[in-house]
């Protein structure tokens, strides 16, 4: 995998060990192009596998950045993969549903790219709408399967674009 944009463009990225999908160079490539210059802007990426995409939003600009993992299998690895950001980038070792709980930082833009098979996408949206991580400066983005459905709105988070990417659908809340 390689970075597609900003300053950092064309850096490989190492795919760790154990159950990783990652997102591909071609959609991360459409969703940045979307997102724009994210300067001045914080990132948080949740359910980072190999922090592809948090090194990609620092690449575009954004800082702090938050990568989130809760296997710590992979941690390793995604420290190596960080370790060129010049920016501030932290790598979190816990469950997502935790730091949503809990983590004291507001975040403009919140990736969330789930395994497939997790079923509570939908509680997700929820919980970070009701959680006050969100500033509503940016986006929440869901990157999930087709067949899944998601809401056209959960409380104050409103649909704003939705995209497909082969088999997979991304959604873009915002306020």
């Amino acid at each position: 995998m390689r970075i597609t944009g900003g300053i950092y463009s064309k850096r490989k990225i190492i795919c760790p060990p154990g159950e990783i999908r990652p997102a591909m160079d071609m959609m991360r490539e459409s969703i940045f192009s979307i997102l724009g210059d994210l300067s001045g802007f914080s990132f948080c990426d949740l359910f980072t596998g190999s922090g592809v995409v948090g090194i990609e939003a620092a690449s575009r600009g954004a800082a702090p950045v938050l990568l989130v993992e809760k296997d710590p299998g992979k941690i390793k690895i995604i420290k190596q993969n960080t370790a060129f950001v010049e920016t501030e980038i932290k790598v979190m070792c816990a469950p997502v549903e935790r730091v949503i709980k809990r983590h004291p930082r507001v975040f403009d833009y919140i990736f969330c790219d789930p395994p497939f098979k997790y079923p509570y996408k939908e509680q997700l949206i929820s919980r970070i709408e009701e959680s006050g991580m969100f500033s509503g400066r940016g986006l929440v983005i869901l990157h999930a399967p087709r067949a899944d459905k998601m809401k056209e709105s959960y409380s104050s988070l409103v649909l704003k674009d939705q995209r497909t990417y082969g088999n997979s659908l991304v959604w873009f809340y915002g306020k």
